[in-house]
């Protein structure tokens, strides 16, 4: 399924800050722990603790926060369906990057290893 030029529109305007809440219930219904997103998210962009509550005070959207971001070089190895997009086959950058942390989030949830899930072998 290909994304639209409005879907990618729609996701880059979007801020993270309206996401995050979302995120932090998801992996706490299942179990996981606030320090346990940070740390996913630390992996995937390089932000830590004070940089990503300074990202969410500032309401920057996700292109920004992506555009600030130092994406792990082995993100590219996020894989997999998520949203009904394949992650690979998305052509849009910031979309591709935004669903890197939504599988993530979703691996997080779901239970998987946290090795597993940082891509550690």
């Amino acid at each position: 399924m290909k994304t639209t030029p409005e879907h990618n529109e729609r996701i880059s305007k979007m801020t993270f800050s309206s996401v995050y809440p979302h995120y932090i219930t998801k992996v706490e219904k299942k179990g996981r722990t606030k320090e346990e997103l940070h740390t996913v998210i630390e992996w995937l962009t390089g932000f830590d603790d004070n940089k990503l509550k300074e990202l969410i005070d500032e309401k920057v959207t996700f292109e920004t926060f992506f555009q600030m971001a130092k994406l792990n070089p082995n993100a590219h190895l996020i894989t997999g369906v998520i949203c009904g997009y394949r992650i690979e086959e998305i052509e849009n950058t910031l979309t591709q990057q935004v669903r890197y942390l939504d599988k993530l989030v979703d691996e997080l949830a779901k239970g998987r290893k946290m090795e597993k899930i940082l891509r550690a072998g």
